[in-house]
């Protein structure tokens, strides 16, 4: 008797395991894919991890405000040297596939500090940004090949 409890314990143990892994065990969606890419270039920005930024774009690069694969660097070089410490939070990202292209839609919270101290509570650079991502699947991984941003209530131009 005391050995069919355990059993019957063991078993629905084991059922409960699988129900709370299974969800985890889903196949990545191309949106979960591109998510990956979004958040990794968020982590690479806390970081100022140029290289790991730009290796998430194409080298066919372009964008409406005059940046290209190369020139983007200077961006985010002179944006990391004003700011030593940047920080960036992403609520929520629409993504939408089509075929070997994508667009994600989110909006950003960036702050950048001198020090990263209670200084910067009220940091020197505060901004809510609308970005327009676009994407495109190359070699079997999803890299930016076009962006869009402005402050949140300013319009993105239409080109």
């Amino acid at each position: 008797m005391r050995t069919a409890l355990i059993k019957e314990l063991m078993a629905t143990v084991a059922a409960g395991c699988l129900l709370a892994v299974a969800p985890a065990c889903r196949t990545e969606t191309e949106q979960d894919k591109i998510r990956k890419v979004i958040t990794g270039v968020q982590k690479a920005a806390e970081e100022k991890d140029i290289k790991q930024i730009i290796s998430s774009l194409s080298r066919t690069y372009r964008d409406p405000q005059g940046y290209d694969h190369d020139t983007i660097k200077g961006l985010l070089i002179a944006y990391f040297f004003r700011h030593q410490k940047v920080h960036v939070y992403i609520p929520d990202i629409v993504i939408s596939v089509e075929g070997p292209s994508a667009k994600a839609m989110f909006q950003a919270v960036l702050t950048g500090g001198q020090t990263g101290s209670a200084v910067d509570i009220m940091p020197d650079a505060l901004g809510m940004y609308a970005f327009d991502v676009s994407f495109r699947k190359e070699e079997d991984v999803w890299k930016v090949v076009s962006a869009q941003w402005n402050r949140v209530g300013e319009e993105i131009p239409h080109h």
